[in-house]
């Protein structure tokens, strides 16, 4: 049931954006968040540390929205639906998150190294969201 990402898709994930997620709380309302992420393969990887609300939801439900648009047109974008498949092993989620800390800009000199420190000594968990439908805006 899975959909592979368009070379086109591929080439725009693959920029440095930002992601806004959806999902579901208990009560069934939406929730959104702003998450740094990555690609592997067809996958999409996110992480958080433990804790936070949204990952909760997709340990209770694995369904997923993801867009992705372009900060500098916004008439450009990328809609992905999903499901996920939780990550947990310390060793894997350290590692997407020190790659995503990598990916994404410095504010200031020496932030990155910091930062991927702070994140050595939180409990996280990857989130790898396989994509069942694709809608994109890039024409």
């Amino acid at each position: 049931m899975s959909v592979r990402l368009p070379d086109h898709v591929r080439v725009f994930l693959d920029d440095e954006r930002y992601a806004t997620i959806a999902t579901t709380d208990p009560d069934g309302t939406p929730r959104q968040a702003a998450v740094w992420y990555t690609l592997e393969g067809d996958q999409i990887v996110i992480n958080s540390a433990i804790g936070r609300r949204w990952p909760s939801n997709l340990l209770r439900d694995p369904r997923i929205s993801l867009a992705v648009v372009d900060a500098a047109d916004g008439y450009r974008w990328v809609g992905v639906n999903g499901t996920v498949e939780a990550i947990t092993d310390r060793e894997t989620t350290q590692a997407d998150i020190a790659g995503m800390a990598r990916r994404y800009p410095e504010e200031e000199p020496g932030d990155r190294e910091r930062t991927i420190d702070r994140f050595e000594r939180q409990d996280r968990i990857s989130f790898r969201i396989t994509p069942i439908a694709i809608h994109d805006h890039l024409d």
